[in-house]
């Protein structure tokens, strides 16, 4: 994902909630929505990782991103969404609280990201997008699978 100062045209984002803030994503990178639906648990994951789903003959596995930063306890409803993602050749499914839609933001809509010291995931946050009232957190899905602390993706796939 671009940031504000090497964006010389519009982002395409998908804007997702979880809990009360909206965050958004670069629209190449996701390869399809579903409904959150029933996993297979394996066992010694970390809590984020729910478990694994076939899709469509790939075993994808499933991360809630809720847990995964300490939002509180997810609820899965009507309304709970999995992206499904593709990442440096490897798919993986993000759960997420809602889906809004595809925004495309101008580079004068994207503001840098603020230095937050100490951040759990400050390097994965790439900057923050403005339309009217609505700010997104825009996040690098990529070095958010490949950190250390979620291991889903080798860094050196993309």
């Amino acid at each position: 994902m671009n940031t504000a100062t090497d964006t010389a045209s519009p982002l395409e984002v998908l804007s997702f909630r979880l809990g009360n803030e909206e965050y958004g994503l670069s629209i190449q990178k996701v390869q399809e929505l579903r409904g959150y639906d029933t996993v297979t648990h394996i066992a010694n994951a970390p809590d984020f990782i729910k478990g694994v789903v076939n899709l469509r003959g790939t075993i994808v596995p499933i991360v809630d991103m809720r847990i995964r930063f300490n939002l509180g306890a997810p609820t899965y409803d009507q309304f709970t969404v999995v992206v499904i993602l593709n990442i440096g050749g490897r798919v993986i499914g993000m759960v997420v609280d809602s889906v809004s839609d595809v925004i495309t933001l101008a580079p004068e809509q994207i503001r840098p990201a603020p230095d937050m010291q100490g951040a759990m995931e400050s390097a994965c946050i790439v900057g923050i997008g403005t339309i009217d009232s609505r700010m997104l957190i825009l996040i690098d899905i990529d070095k958010l699978m490949a950190s250390p602390e979620m291991g889903l993706v080798a860094e050196e796939a993309f």
